[in-house]
Parts: structure tokens; C-alpha cells; sequence
């Protein structure tokens, strides 16, 4: 199968049948499986670079146990595996739901209803936070698909709410005027469920196509594996036409290598096709290694050339501004991705602080929510969403359709780079100034309000090496009042007056003489 649409990808033309008599047939361009041809068209879309900022959504049946771990299917069946907390999901589930033999991930499927779910209404609160786009996971590490699989019986129509919950959103996003994209953590999927035990319900050949079939860990997918996953990812691409197709970790693995150019090539030829600009995000983890709970690049591996693609850090930061366009996922929780009993919150001012942090560095921040099984959204993610939306609507310009100016910023407090490093950051000061521009304006934004209401910017000191034109004006967009300023040897010393005018960062816009 992947041999055949290998042969498809690469079609160099499509010829267009002319109505008009001696006319010459018109040849539209079509990617080929090959990094050359695809580099040889493709470019990032100006909407992701203008957008910034995202929201993720992990919903699926994991939400009715909700118990220490959005991977609860896979722990549930490891009698040694406990979270930070020492909760441990096997004991939990036998003491709630009975033996696995009895009861297993599968049975919490018909309990997935999502009875009070509204999609509009979740596109309504994520428009007011400010998202400028929205990407649902399509399927997580579980098999289940949360949208209408042509492929596999186990799909959110067929079974739990017995809807296709990701059209609503689909339509609901794009109403709102939106972009839509789904994420892929499939690729994980075959190893998810242990059988280690024989009276485990993963081991009855019936549900293996929920559960999959026994694998030896570390090996290379199989052929059946590999068109299973074409399929279902294909589909997800041909129903939704998602603006953004999001990949976890898995297909960067060994074994991958033959989907890497022919799902590129499929997926921006339908981005062709439907005459948009379309982003597809991976992790590249294979080129990632960890050594005492730190990440690692390693250069050695190869896997999707990271000019043709966007690259994702899950919970993680870059350190500098990168050339090419990049992507944050992390989430409003601390200790979870998807909605758990006993979960903690970040603060919105936290978030924002990340938000400014990334887009001074060429990046977007996808922020996760976790709705509960119910299709309800937390009151927590709730007022973080609506603080954040807050503070956009009165700052956003030095967010939206912005780019990096010369340097990102400045100030004591440094930012750990890699994926998995957000909890090694510490709370920013007012010294941490972030720079970004649009046209011939620049923004810096100050991360903390100081004491005495006077923002120091090093930066734009005299003689400062990056820019000689003398400053023309400095306004402050976040409080909306006249302030004081001067441009000494020791740097941009601005003075407000009266009490900080919102929470979280201090946006100050600063134009030019000619």
C-alpha cells in the first residue's frame, strides 16, 4: 500500500484539460517524496508565524477514571508504576473497577459521553483567551479515535458519545474564524497496552484492534503497522483538512523512516489542493537523548528536516531566537495533560510570562486544556483562559504578527532550553525585558512591574549596538497614560505613575526618528 502511494506522491504534474481551443495544457506543481522537492516550494505560512498562539485539547476516555495519569490506560496494567504522588492506577483500578480481567481500559469507553459537551462554547472561551488556533488530539496513545474513523470501529461516532465531536469543533473553530488542526499520537499506540499478565483483557485477540497485537519492546514497526497507521492518519487528513497535522513522539523512531517523505508530500499536496497554507509539527525526539532528566540533541540522528517542518518542544523553551519558526506545547496544568482528580494549576501570569518569552524567540506557545469526561471545561482553565485573554486584548500587538528584533531581550533571569525543562525556570523581574517588532516599531515588555514603577532597558541605551537612530517616542500600552522617559548612557529609563495598570507584563511601544 505504501509502495502505491509513494507512486502517488510523487506525480511531478497534474495536467489541467483546457476548454479553450489551442491552448497549452497548464502544469500545476505537486510535491514529490523527496526533501529536495519539497524544499523546493514549501515555505511556513505567514498566518502560523502571525497566530502565536494556540490551544491544545487532550479529551478522551482517559477523563472518566481520571486518576494520576492522562496515560492511565497504559498504568493501569504496571502493578510497580506510581506517579510523583505515590498514587499507583493498577491498585486504584482494581479497588474501583475490579480486575483487569473483568474490567478493562476498554469498558471505560461506553462511560466517555460526553453528555454537556459544546463546542461552540469551548471555541467561544478559547477566541476570548486569545487563540488564534486550535488542535484537538485526534487519537491518543490509547488507539481511540476522537473523530469519525473510516478505519477502525473504535471511534468516538460509534461508540462513548455516539457523535463526531471533532467536526463540531472543526466547524466551531472555523466559524470563529480560526484555524483547526488535529494531532497524531498513534504512532506510540502499539506498545501502550501491557500483556504481560494472561488474564489481562489486552490479551484477547478480539480487541486487538483497540488493544493491538503483542510486540517485543524496541523492535521496528511491522508492515500491517505501518499501513494501519497511513491509513488512519490519512483519513484524518482527508475529513478535517486541519491546518495543523501535530505528531508526538514515535515516528521519529527507527522503523519510521519509510512514511517520513510520503506523508509530507500527502499532507502539502492536500494543503494544494485546498488552496491554504498548512504547518506540520513534529518533535524530532529521536534526535533527543536524556541523561540525568536533561535532553540532549544529537545531530548523528536524522529524521524530518527541521526547514520543512515546525518544531516542537513539549514543555520546553528555546534558549536564543531561532531562525526557523518553532512551537511550545505545554499545558495550564502542572502535573497532567489531561483533566485528573487533584490537579494543579499554573497561573496566567505564568503563562503569559512564557507566551512573551517564546514569540521574542520566533516561536508559538500551544497551551493545553483538559476538559473533564463530561465535555465540561474546569473553572480553573476557565478564569486562566479569560486572565490571559485579558491581557492580550489590551497588549496583543506586541504579540500577534509580530517577529524577533534583534536580540530577544534582556535581564538576570535565564530561561533552561529543551524539551521537559519548563520546571527548572524560576519567576521572572522586572529586569527581564522581552523585544519584538512589527514594521518599523519595537515592543519591549517588561515580565514583572517594578516597586517604584521606573522600567531601566539596557538594551536601548546610548551608543547601545543595535540601534543608532535616536528614540522618537515611547507610549505604554498597557497603561494607556503619558510617561517620562530618557535615553542616558546607562539605558531607556521610562517612569510611570500610579499603581501597575494590569497584571503579569508591561508592554511599552518605541518608534524611531528617521
Amino acid at each position: 500500500m505504501l509502495k502505491v502511494i509513494r507512486v502517488v506522491c510523487c506525480l511531478v504534474v497534474v495536467v489541467s484539460i483546457s476548454l479553450g481551443g489551442g491552448r497549452q495544457p497548464k502544469e500545476e506543481f505537486r510535491y514529490e517524496a523527496d526533501w529536495d522537492s519539497i524544499r523546493s516550494q514549501y515555505q511556513v505560512p505567514e498566518w502560523f508565524r502571525d497566530a502565536k498562539f494556540g490551544i491544545f485539547l487532550h479529551w478522551g476516555p482517559y477523563t472518566v477514571p481520571a486518576y494520576a495519569t492522562t496515560k492511565y490506560g497504559k498504568y493501569m496494567y504496571y502493578s510497580h508504576w506510581t506517579n510523583p504522588r505515590g498514587q499507583s492506577a493498577y491498585e486504584h483500578h482494581i479497588k474501583t473497577y475490579g480486575p483487569h480481567s473483568e474490567f478493562g481500559y476498554k469498558d471505560f469507553i461506553p462511560m466517555f459521553k460526553a453528555e454537556k459537551f459544546d463546542a461552540e462554547a469551548w471555541v467561544d472561551l478559547f477566541k476570548e483567551a486569545g487563540a488564534k488556533y486550535v488542535v484537538p488530539v485526534a487519537e491518543h496513545h490509547d488507539n481511540f479515535a476522537m473523530y469519525n474513523s473510516t478505519v477502525t470501529r473504535w471511534n468516538v461516532v460509534n461508540m462513548g458519545p455516539k457523535k463526531d465531536t471533532m467536526r463540531m469543533l472543526a466547524d466551531a473553530t472555523r466559524s470563529a474564524g480560526l484555524k483547526f488542526g488535529c494531532s497524531s499520537h498513534l504512532a506510540t499506540g502499539r506498545n501502550f497496552f501491557s500483556k504481560k499478565d494472561p488474564t489481562f483483557d489486552t490479551n484477547n485477540p478480539d480487541d486487538w484492534d483497540l488493544y493491538m497485537p503483542p510486540t517485543e519492546k524496541g523492535s521496528p514497526p511491522s508492515k500491517e503497522h505501518l499501513e494501519l497507521w497511513w491509513n488512519r492518519t490519512t483519513d484524518i487528513i482527508d475529513q478535517y483538512e486541519p491546518d495543523i497535522l501535530w505528531f508526538d513522539f514515535g515516528i521519529d523512531k527507527p522503523g519510521w523512516e519509510s512514511i517520513h517523505k510520503p506523508i509530507l508530500a500527502y499532507y502539502y499536496n492536500k494543503g494544494l489542493e485546498w488552496n491554504k497554507g498548512v504547518v506540520f509539527q513534529d518533535k524530532n525526539m529521536n534526535k533527543t537523548s536524556r541523561i540525568d532528566g536533561k535532553f540532549f540533541h544529537d545531530t548523528s540522528v536524522k529524521s524530518f528536516p527541521e526547514d520543512l517542518i515546525v518544531l516542537d518542544l513539549e514543555r520546553g523553551r528555546m534558549s536564543g531566537i531561532r531562525d526557523l519558526p518553532w512551537q511550545t506545547d505545554t499545558a495550564t496544568a502542572e502535573n497532567s495533560w489531561s483533566y485528573i482528580q487533584g490537579v494543579t494549576f499554573k497561573t496566567s501570569g505564568s503563562l503569559l510570562d512564557e507566551l512573551i518569552d517564546i514569540v521574542s524567540k520566533n516561536g508559538c506557545l500551544l497551551l493545553n486544556v483538559g476538559p473533564k469526561s463530561d465535555g465540561t471545561i474546569t473553572k480553573e482553565e476557565t478564569a486562566i483562559l479569560k486572565e490571559m485573554g485579558a491581557w492580550l486584548k489590551l497588549n496583543g500587538e506586541v504579540i500577534y504578527k509580530t517577529r524577533p528584533w534583534k536580540i530577544f531581550g534582556e535581564g538576570p533571569t535565564q530561561v533552561s532550553a529543551g524539551s521537559h525543562s519548563e520546571q527548572e525556570n524560576v519567576e521572572n523581574v522586572a529586569a527581564d525585558i522581552r523585544f519584538t517588532i512589527h514594521g518599523d516599531t519595537l515592543y519591549a515588555t517588561s515580565l514583572a512591574w517594578p516597586e517604584d514603577g521606573v522600567f531601566t532597558i539596557k538594551s536601548l541605551a546610548k551608543g547601545n549596538p543595535y540601534e543608532s537612530r535616536e528614540i522618537k517616542s515611547v507610549e505604554f500600552i498597557s497603561g494607556g497614560k503619558k510617561v517620562k522617559w530618557e535615553q542616558s548612557d546607562e539605558g531607556l529609563v521610562i517612569r510611570t505613575k500610579g499603581n501597575k495598570p494590569c497584571e503579569a507584563a508591561y508592554a511599552f511601544r518605541i518608534h524611531f526618528k528617521d
